[in-house]
């Protein structure tokens, strides 16, 4: 390694996957690593640092060492799936610990947080993160261990200031932990703005093809407490990510920064369009002028305001439900973040006590032109509302 080349851009670090091949045929796509036990070197030490599959893996390593260049992390740790991270950074805590987490956030861990942590001894309070004086009154002192901030948080899209909300969290003890996921590592890194740690749902853009269900975490601080034991809990309940989905993430995130360029680019013209729309009555997205959090995303998101938007139709929820069965290019489906464009009615998902409006349709801009996705969805509302 040349120490006086200037550091890559995250575009090439991630196009070369940190520029590593596999050293025995030189092939530039790293292998996969299936085996689950190692051999024992004669004088009964593991040299090669690989015991038994469950608590690590090669194929892993080489994913979360790219995961954590593009953050800008000491680490990072994979999981099987992104409950499988968030919950652990909980149940790394020692209880009866206090956490505070958003009201309006991705509806599974809000229904673990509210329904399951309490079971474990883990009080919760939920509370308007963009509203710093609120996040202040529910820090119970002597008592809080953990913040949880999600942004832009799914599916209204509030910004939260990260930076703003560490310092809360360092003055009350606690530890601050940034759901990323719609924001990836190429928008925002939440290391850098004062986050002990940065989770992503990685089946979502870092994987970005709909085909890996995945979770990932990543820290400034590996030698800290709380690190040491989620690492223990993820090899001791064997949630650690197989190695044929890590390959998979690995070469997902190798197309991350442009597959991120174009789906910002594509919200962003669509949001400005919908926002014109005579059958639209609001569009949710950071990067209009008009969002409530749009000058906090401006600090905070580097290159784009992602690519996820709502939109709220005015005739309603029947409308709303009416546009999603009429459309063609997008598709009807849960998740986000992969190269083709979903649209759902996000209450329906939700259900009762959901904070989602029933007008509200959610929207994954994927790679196709946003002329045919402008088009389709015109199509559906004017259809919808005839």
């Amino acid at each position: 390694m040349n120490e006086d080349r200037p550091p890559l851009d995250p575009r090439t670090l991630a196009a070369q996957a940190l520029g590593a091949f596999e050293p025995e045929s030189h092939a530039i796509v790293p292998p996969v690593h299936v085996a689950t036990t190692f051999v024992r070197d004669p004088d009964n030490q593991y040299r090669s640092g690989y015991i038994y599959g469950r608590p690590d893996n090669a194929t892993v390593r080489q994913a979360e060492s790219l995961l954590a260049a593009l953050e800008g992390a000491e680490a990072a740790l994979l999981f099987g799936a992104g409950m499988a991270a968030a919950t652990s950074v909980v149940l790394a805590l020692d209880p009866p610990a206090h956490i505070v987490a958003p009201k309006v956030m991705y509806w599974a861990l809000r229904h673990w947080l509210t329904n399951e942590a309490p079971r474990y001894g883990y009080p919760i309070d939920l509370v308007d993160m963009e509203d710093l004086a609120a996040v202040e009154r529910a820090v119970r002192p002597g008592e809080t261990r953990l913040i949880w901030v999600e942004t832009p948080s799914n599916p209204l899209w509030g910004i939260t200031d990260i930076a703003a909300v560490a310092q809360i969290a360092r003055k009350a003890g606690a530890a601050l932990a940034v759901d990323s996921t719609v924001a990836t590592p190429l928008l925002t890194r939440p290391l850098a703005l004062g986050a002990d740690i940065v989770m992503h749902s990685a089946s979502k853009y870092l994987n970005g093809h709909s085909d890996v269900i995945a979770g990932a975490l990543a820290t400034a601080r590996p030698d800290s407490e709380l690190w040491t034991r989620i690492i223990a809990l993820r090899a001791r309940h064997g949630a650690i990510l197989g190695p044929f989905e890590a390959w998979l993430l690995l070469r997902g995130m190798r197309t991350l920064p442009v597959r991120v360029k174009a789906a910002c680019e594509s919200a962003a013209d669509l949001a400005g369009r919908f926002a014109r729309h005579p059958a639209i009555a609001q569009v949710l997205y950071p990067g209009l002028a008009g969002h409530p959090g749009h000058a906090i995303a401006q600090r905070q998101m580097a290159g784009g305001f992602g690519g996820m938007l709502s939109v709220r139709v005015e005739a309603g929820e029947t409308a709303a439900i009416g546009t999603a069965a009429r459309v063609e290019v997008w598709k009807r489906a849960t998740s986000l973040g992969g190269v083709e464009s979903l649209i759902e009615h996000r209450a329906s998902i939700e259900g009762p006590g959901s904070p989602c409006p029933p007008d509200l349709l959610r929207l994954s801009v994927g790679l196709e032109h946003p002329d045919d996705l402008y088009a389709d969805l015109d199509r559906a509302l004017r259809a919808a509302n005839a």
